[in-house]
């Protein structure tokens, strides 16, 4: 598993005593975890490390202290980190930038919550807010998709797309009933009912070629149901193949990356991982286990562990003998 940016995990750090003061009751791990954006695990080793901070002295009467109650945590002890980070002004106009285009989405349900949330933001911000105003976003390929979509959206109307699957690594055309649009991690998803798959499916903005909108209405299904996208953006379906992999230590990043069912240490190899995830589409496990060059083994399923197998034997046809301890 990757190690966090030093500087994310110092305010990291240095905000969780704070936010957890600021709750006596004591806050479920999943949701401090959810709500920092970092994995359980992550987290609870954040908590292992805060245990080692203090005051001067740093006996047991000067460190930060926690409880843990099922899977609950509060803070006993705070060591006087009582008062949250403030926000630098880049980081302030960011922020309000971020809530400002979040507000201009067409059937945003949590309007009047991020109405709030900018006010708050704006009279903390002080003159920073001020550098908003003339902030300009240069409009890409990516600005030009979303205007587009938008614009269907508010109008109620169809799309049609050329779309771009990286999995397949192939560029499709879709006949889409737009439904909602979601900022994830930065990101701008378009919800819509894809009428070629008669599913709802999420496509990535900045990987559609060209939209258009078509003057038929857009009509979703009354079968088209919203995803709920808390857990993440990819959710692979419930029926969807296990695959069992076996990382090396190199490869350990996987399991923070991708989401996993299961997630195991093991010695072989040494500082390795055995992870399990669910794919429908095992050609992409295919290529995400080659690209990992060795450090990774398929366990399951066999098909994938064969196909692994030919395509390294492929690859090292391509040596002549001369060229094989190059």
């Amino acid at each position: 598993m990757s190690t966090p940016a030093t500087t994310e995990r110092m305010t990291r750090l240095l905000s969780l005593v704070p936010y957890l003061t600021a709750r006596p009751e004591g806050v479920p791990l999943a949701e401090v975890a959810r709500d920092f954006g970092v994995p359980e695990r992550q987290l609870r080793r954040d908590l292992e490390l805060l245990w080692m901070c203090g005051l001067p002295g740093y006996g047991p009467g000067d460190l930060i202290d926690l409880s843990f109650e099922g899977d609950r945590v509060r803070v006993t002890f705070t060591a006087g980190m009582v008062r949250p980070l403030r926000l630098t002004t880049d980081e302030a106009v960011a922020l309000l930038v971020a809530l400002r285009t979040l507000l201009d989405l067409p059937g945003l349900a949590e309007q009047d919550a991020v109405s709030r949330a900018l006010a708050k933001v704006s009279a903390a911000a002080g003159h920073a807010a001020e550098r908003v105003t003339p902030v300009a976003l240069s409009v890409d390929a990516r600005e030009q998709a979303l205007a587009v979509v938008r614009e269907g959206l508010e109008r109620g109307r169809a799309l049609h797309l050329h779309y771009y699957v990286p999995t397949r690594d192939e560029r499709t055309e879709r006949t889409v009933d737009p439904m909602r649009l979601h900022l994830v991690d930065g990101r701008w998803y378009l919800e819509a009912w894809s009428r070629e798959v008669a599913g709802v499916r999420l496509f990535r903005l900045d990987r559609i070629d060209d939209v258009e909108v078509l003057d038929e209405p857009a009509a979703p299904p009354p079968q088209a149901a919203p995803r709920d996208i808390a857990s993440g953006v990819y959710q692979p379906p419930p029926d969807a193949p296990v695959v069992r992999l076996r990382l090396a230590r190199t490869a350990r990043w996987v399991a923070e990356y991708y989401p996993v069912e299961d997630v195991r240490e093991v010695d072989d190899p040494p500082g390795g991982l055995a992870v399990a995830l669910r794919t429908a589409d095992l050609a992409w496990a295919r290529r995400l286990v080659s690209s990992l060059g060795g450090a990774a083994a398929v366990d399951e399923p066999a098909e994938l562990a064969a196909a692994v197998a030919a395509d390294a034997r492929a690859a090292l046809a391509r040596y002549g003998p001369g060229d094989a301890g190059a």
